[in-house]
């Protein structure tokens, strides 16, 4: 997965933070999340975080800096959610139905409405035009395709007839990004579910009755 290896900057000298990084980044996220990056200034992340702007640059850099700690990190805690989910011993299409169910009820989430996916819904804008953007938003595809196909391989036995777990992977990767772009664009629970049984389907095959 990607993520900042760079040694931290050393500290200024003079009155230790008094905040927790975690929380703000956390509002550094969700203010980037509601506005987009480009249509979110540095002032307000300063509203959001209730700390100045010579504070962030001293933590975190300029907006950019910040934008990118919050989509990495955001990656980092994606990623390892999905490999936590999905790595149960139950049935293959339980376990993938309800993994994506919990996905779309995500997408829904906002307290401006449904915000979809933070990767999928400002990542994509910003990585034709920013390289690092892109190296992370594409890191964050290709890591979560693999903890499918791990997640496939090992039930390749309950997958659909003629399809193999790298196919799948794909399939089923591409469903969250489907999801959080439906959530997006207006869809509702019951729609969202309706695409996650068909996505259930072409991975596993048509659900059996008793």
């Amino acid at each position: 997965m990607i993520q900042n290896k760079d040694a931290p900057a050393a500290r200024p000298r003079g009155r230790p933070r008094k905040f927790d990084e975690a929380e703000v980044l956390a509002l550094v996220r969700d203010t980037f999340w509601n506005n987009g990056y480009a249509a979110t200034s540095v002032d307000d992340l300063a509203t959001a975080t209730g700390l100045n702007r010579p504070s962030l640059y001293a933590a975190f850099g300029d907006k950019h800096a910040l934008y990118l700690r919050a989509l990495a990190e955001n990656v980092a805690w994606s990623v390892e959610g999905i490999r936590q989910r999905l790595e149960g011993e139950g049935p293959l299409r339980d376990t993938l139905s309800s993994f994506l169910i919990e996905a779309a009820e995500n997408t829904l989430a906002g307290d401006m409405g449904a915000r979809g996916c933070f990767v999928v819904c400002t990542a994509v804008t910003e990585a034709l035009r920013d390289s690092a953007t892109r190296a992370i938003a594409a890191g964050y595809v290709t890591n979560v395709d693999a903890v499918f196909e791990k997640r496939f391989r090992r039930s390749a036995g309950e997958l659909r007839e003629g399809v193999d777990p790298a196919s799948a992977a794909i399939v089923a990767s591409g469903m969250l990004q489907t999801l959080a772009i439906r959530a997006r664009t207006g869809s509702d629970r019951a729609a969202l579910a309706r695409v996650v049984e068909a996505a259930v389907t072409v991975i596993c095959g048509p659900r059996t009755t008793a």
